[in-house]
């Protein structure tokens, strides 16, 4: 029998815990495609050291898991006199996780633009920096948009990890209801429901953006 005084209470919870996880996703998804533009450019550059440094971050990100990352931030890093609360720690590593991704992002589809353009440029006098933020990025915009997002609704799903680092986002504040309450399938059926509408928002707004990006 479902009960309806837990999800009478959970309700108001659960969407203080979404504003939580929105918060907290909306700062780490715009640090990881700051970070994430910046190192997939560098490692297109003919620098012989950036790209090196580039592919062994993307290693690192690729090749943990991101719980271990999210422990290395909070926990590791106060041994070296680096402290951060909660919140920031779980930004901090939501972010640099995506930026590993994002940088693939980049590196593949502004790899990809036509060969050409880059050699046209370096004859009228470009330089390497001014062809990849000038010429190439901007023609990679909507191409990177699609995947671009998938990373973005990845990294909000995953802030549901927050939760053991007591993150009071979403999933935490259903796991404080379902341990007064003992109503587990009401307060994870919730919890599925609105983790769909957030992502669905975001998947819809995206491809309205994406529309309206000129095809270059």
């Amino acid at each position: 029998m479902i009960d309806w005084k837990a999800i009478e209470v959970a309700l108001p919870l659960l969407a203080k815990g979404s504003l939580m996880t929105l918060r907290v996703s909306v700062a780490a998804g715009l640090f990881a495609c700051l970070l994430g533009i910046t190192l997939g450019l560098l490692s297109l550059t003919k620098n012989e050291v950036m790209p090196r440094i580039v592919t062994g971050y993307v290693d690192f990100i690729r090749g943990t898991p991101l719980l271990i990352q999210i422990f290395l931030v909070f926990f590791a890093l106060p041994a070296l006199g680096i402290r951060f609360d909660e919140i920031w720690a779980g930004t901090i590593a939501l972010g640099l996780n995506g930026a590993g991704y994002v940088a693939e992002i980049v590196r593949g589809v502004v790899g990809s633009v036509e060969r050409g353009q880059r050699e046209a440029a370096l004859a009228i006098g470009m330089v390497e920096s001014q062809i990849l933020v000038y010429i190439l990025l901007p023609q990679s915009i909507r191409a990177m948009l699609p995947p671009l997002t998938n990373e973005l609704i990845t990294l909000l799903k995953s802030s549901s990890l927050l939760s053991v680092i007591s993150v009071y986002e979403l999933t935490r504040a259903g796991q404080a209801v379902i341990s007064i309450y003992f109503a587990p399938f009401e307060i994870y059926a919730l919890i599925a429901i609105y983790y769909y509408v957030i992502v669905k928002v975001l998947s819809t707004l995206s491809r309205w953006v994406e529309r309206r990006l000129p095809a270059w």
